[in-house]
């Protein structure tokens, strides 16, 4: 990165271990520091004071949109939120122009996208930092407060067995990309349709980073410390049907977590299709970490929000 270049967060491939590990530090402590305190008020250093973050949603969100409206206020800074229908950018004009615009108006510029050409697009020409609040092909918000919430409750993920199971979508890719990072072991269960992305498996093995592959989830969840999966049908995918019945082999059920580790937890991003990807069972059951799992949001992007503004 060149001297006076935005620090933008984009995949978590483009980082090294300990960036990932610091703003996962500071995540934690962030949250430690705020415990029992309202939600609006912002956090004791405010590194995000008289900053405005900008957040263009291409796709719906939930989690997305409060946790990082929440995180931004937190961090004593200001929100503009827009989505892309609203602006010009629904109208014809270019990513590279809305880029060029935004950078003389707010201090980052947040995007939920549907196509991550477009993340790439706005973070090259922008002149604040870019932060890909979803992607088609990674979430590495997400994997942040999963990471968070796994070493809240069971301590250093380093040298644990993670089990993803079902779709080897975009939030699969953000887990491939964090393995070798973060020293953890990834085993992926998928359909041979709906595989992982190959150039993430790649990167991740010319980093010696322990990732399995396979299309059996019960050889997937053995032994695992945590069991992972996501919906099978995400926005923007056309084939529905075909889907659920390649997936259905893969629903996490009381059966195959009895095959990860005695104390192993569940996460899911969510949204989730109950009874499809994961029963209720599962969800609303004992190892369900997904409440705190979907809080840690705000923590995460508060902390990726601080990197980028120079605080971290």
């Amino acid at each position: 990165m060149s001297a006076g270049a935005p620090r933008h967060f984009l995949d978590l491939h483009r980082l090294d271990g300990a960036t990932i590990r610091a703003i996962l530090e500071d995540a934690k402590a962030r949250k430690a520091a705020r415990k029992g305190w309202p939600q609006g008020r912002p956090d004791a250093d405010r590194p995000g004071v008289d900053r405005t973050l900008a957040m263009i949603f291409q796709k719906n969100s939930t989690r997305t949109r409060f946790s990082f409206d929440a995180a931004m206020r937190q961090l004593g800074g200001d929100v503009i939120i827009s989505t892309a229908a609203d602006m010009q950018l629904g109208r014809g004009e270019t990513i590279e122009d809305t880029a060029r615009v935004l950078s003389r108006m707010v201090d980052a510029v947040m995007i939920r996208a549907n196509a991550h050409d477009d993340v790439e697009r706005l973070a090259h020409w922008s002149g604040v930092p870019v932060i890909n609040g979803l992607s088609d092909r990674g979430h590495p918000c997400q994997i942040i407060a999963d990471l968070m919430t796994f070493e809240e409750h069971r301590g250093p993920v380093t040298g644990r067995t993670l089990a993803w199971v079902g779709d080897g979508n975009n939030v699969c890719s953000s887990f491939i990309q964090a393995a070798p990072k973060l020293g953890f072991k990834l085993n992926i269960a998928t359909p041979a349709v709906y595989h992982p992305d190959m150039m993430d498996l790649a990167r991740a093995a010319e980093l010696q980073g322990q990732v399995m592959t396979t299309h059996d989830p019960r050889e997937a969840v053995r032994g695992a410390d945590c069991v992972i999966t996501d919906t099978w049908v995400s926005m923007g995918d056309t084939d529905h049907d075909e889907r659920l019945e390649a997936l259905e082999p893969y629903q996490v059920d009381e059966r195959l977590m009895s095959e990860a580790a005695s104390d192993a937890v569940f996460l899911h991003c969510l949204p989730a299709h109950r009874g499809e990807e994961v029963t209720d069972a599962v969800i609303d059951g004992p190892q369900s970490l997904i409440w705190d799992e979907a809080e840690n949001r705000i923590h995460a992007q508060k902390s990726i929000l601080a990197w980028c503004f120079g605080a971290i």
